[in-house]
């Protein structure tokens, strides 16, 4: 009945989590969600006061360009310079997209013929490998380990492959390890792409969910980047938008254009009204001052969480920013976020759902209120004072 592109994709991570949370709730269970990245913290007003004025506008009742109100894409525009100092004409370098994910989902079939190759990291978010097996192409694993501060390792690349690779995805700051990369790694990522002429893709989500007093770079800061990259951009994380379908790509013109193409042929783009109420959460300065509050409520809680897990003795590091605690436990990841969720009603995201090198990890995400995390924290505290007593 299905196609063989279906019948070769694992079931999508995040859709699997769900569903076994649901199952405890339907048991009765008081499940605290630590699994997806949602965040549960409220767009801020000023933000959804703008859709609902939009919504009453004529004008947005039609179907919107495919890519994009120029109004919006010209806000992009102004925040990419404001926040990273990258000029972007927003008639030729920017194309909004019904969330970055649809973006990344949809770009390989831009680029690729069947039997491509592409590099994609791992562990890393599951939509980059299954793009790229939707298209018709085949992923190559570039392994992000804990030795190499999860950043990748260039030299371990076949050059051969490197020679035959046509696209190669990365994010930083990186879900699901929290790691971040400086100007000086994607420099070096920028020449790679250039010297083996491969398009490259970053994803940039969580640029505002930083813990430090720099602000992580984005790719498009490097030099010769414009001429080999885009960046996948969304409003979910930085405004509390995850549910508003609303994001950008942006850089190379002709990758972008790309895109575009796919774009067209396929969605019919987004609501007038959420662009409309996109400008303002770019471009008010009501959102700065909600970002930095946002930041500090999620360092608190990375901190506390990071902390408790330590004293338990999960092996964790603080990091550089998202909203994730990347842990690692001993044994499958698998079977202990299932005893979490089984035993004491906690969800989190088995680390070999981001690939095989997530293998022996376990992702807590905080996107929940303290006194659910800290609910979350007894119930593991009480698991493995029962694991020593045997």
């Amino acid at each position: 009945m299905y196609a063989d592109r279906i019948k070769s994709l694992p079931p999508y991570l995040f859709a699997a989590i769900d569903k076994a949370k649901f199952e405890a709730m339907k048991k009765g269970v008081d499940v605290v969600d630590l699994g997806v990245g949602d965040p549960d913290l409220p767009t801020p007003p000023h933000i959804v006061d703008a859709l609902c004025e939009a919504a009453k506008d004529p004008e947005n009742y039609q179907y919107p360009s495919y890519e994009g109100k120029l109004s919006f894409r010209s806000a992009i525009s102004d925040w990419y310079k404001e926040t990273f100092r990258v000029n972007l004409d927003p008639e030729s370098e920017i194309v909004a997209l019904i969330g970055s994910k649809e973006g990344i989902a949809h770009a390989p079939l831009a680029f690729l013929n069947p039997g491509d190759l592409a590099l994609v990291p791992d562990p890393a978010y599951p939509v980059y490998k299954t793009s790229v097996q939707f298209a018709g192409g085949v992923p190559v694993t570039l392994p992000l380990k804990k030795e190499n501060d999860f950043l990748p390792d260039l030299e371990s690349i076949d050059p051969k492959v490197a020679k035959k690779a046509k696209i190669i995805f990365l994010d930083y700051p990186n879900n699901p390890t929290g790691a971040c990369a400086d100007i000086s790694v994607f420099k070096e990522m920028v020449d790679f792409a250039t010297d083996n002429d491969i398009l490259l893709m970053h994803d940039n989500p969580y640029s505002e969910v930083y813990f430090g007093e720099t602000r992580p770079p984005s790719i498009l800061e490097v030099k010769g980047a414009m001429d080999v990259a885009v960046e996948f951009h969304s409003l979910s994380k930085t405004y509390n938008m995850t549910g508003w379908r609303v994001g950008s790509v942006v850089g190379n013109a002709d990758i972008v254009q790309g895109i575009g193409k796919i774009k067209s042929n396929i969605d019919s783009g987004i609501f007038g009204a959420v662009q409309d109420a996109g400008e303002v959460a770019l471009l008010n300065p009501e959102s700065k001052k909600f970002v930095v509050e946002m930041r500090e409520t999620y360092k608190e809680r990375v901190e506390n969480l990071y902390q408790s897990l330590a004293k338990l003795g999960l092996k964790v590091q603080m990091p550089d920013a998202t909203f994730y605690i990347w842990a690692g436990i001993e044994g499958s990841s698998a079977e202990y976020a299932q005893k979490l969720i089984q035993k004491l009603g906690i969800v989190a995201t088995p680390g070999v759902g981001f690939g095989e090198y997530g293998e022996g990890y376990v992702r807590f995400s905080v996107t929940q209120p303290t006194e659910r995390i800290e609910i979350a924290v007894s119930r593991i505290e009480k698991m493995v004072e029962e694991d020593r007593s045997l």
